[in-house]
């Protein structure tokens, strides 16, 4: 029964492009232990999937390598730790998400802005949301799964200031990513010497790093833990008109996510308490 639900499913895909047979196989594997109301074993999976035995093994010794899949004393199988990791990821990114969305209106007036909410993925930004205004004269369209390097992107400079010089040095161990502009970042010293500016000052800014006469304004927003869970920026065109509403623009970045933060479950009294004891130690450094 399991089988054929899968199947049906996979038939209604057909339109799409070609898909790797590997992985898909290995979905369908999560799939039927996910649905399934008793622990299966490589031979319940082998007669499910209509497939040899010796591959569902392999699939799944690979499946449990990467803590997706357990192997129960008894040789069956249950959904591993990563799957959760997974679900929490997917939960509080469609939380803040959704939370972003229904404030984005009400808290931006800007003429010509556009407002975006990312998450950090290592040293890149993927971006979860965007509202680009149409009024905005920008090179760049910001797109919901565009991924940007997070040296470069006022939402990634907030992420990373929440980390230690420290942490931040064995991310780019190998270096910074190929420059954007003529105004990207280009040394690691240089980073982190933005990292103690947005440290102080409580917010981030990308000047051109990203697209030539774009500048965005960032802040983090964080969780019931203090942590950063996502980043929104305000982005606009480098003109009279913007810059002196530079002040407004800012105070409207740090409105959203001190909003975002509180409804995620943020203490934004320890929160800038613990902001500017961690600028203060890496100032003494």
């Amino acid at each position: 029964m399991l089988i054929e639900i899968t199947d049906r499913f996979m038939a209604s895909q057909t339109n799409k492009p070609p898909q790797s047979p590997a992985l898909e196989r290995g979905a369908r594997i999560l799939d039927i232990v996910a649905r399934s109301k008793t622990f299966l074993s490589l031979s319940d999976l082998s007669r499910e999937l209509k497939i040899a035995r010796s591959s569902v093994h392999s699939l799944c010794q690979t499946l449990v390598n990467l803590e997706l899949l357990i192997r129960r004393s008894d040789q069956t199988f249950q959904l591993g730790p990563h799957v959760m990791r997974w679900s929490n990821a997917f939960t509080l990114q469609s939380d803040v998400a959704t939370e972003f969305a229904a404030i984005w209106d009400q808290e931006t007036g800007l003429p010509g802005a556009t407002i975006t909410l990312t998450v950090q993925d290592g040293a890149e930004v993927v971006y979860i949301a965007a509202r680009n205004n149409e009024r905005a004269r920008s090179s760049l369209e910001f797109r919901v799964g565009m991924r940007l390097p997070a040296a470069f992107t006022a939402t990634g400079k907030a992420f990373l200031s929440h980390m230690s010089d420290y942490e931040i040095r064995r991310l780019f161990a190998h270096g910074l990513p190929e420059p954007r502009t003529a105004r990207s970042v280009r040394s690691l010293e240089e980073l982190l010497g933005e990292m103690r500016d947005i440290r102080r000052e409580g917010y981030s800014c990308d000047a051109e790093q990203v697209a030539e006469g774009m500048v965005c304004y960032g802040a983090a927003v964080l969780d019931g833990g203090n942590r950063p869970i996502a980043g929104v920026a305000v982005s606009l065109s480098i003109d009279a008109n913007a810059m002196s509403n530079r002040r407004a623009v800012i105070d409207n970045v740090l409105r959203m996510a001190a909003k975002l933060s509180h409804r995620m479950g943020a203490d934004l009294s320890i929160a800038d308490e613990t902001r500017e004891d961690h600028a203060a130690s890496q100032m003494q450094k």
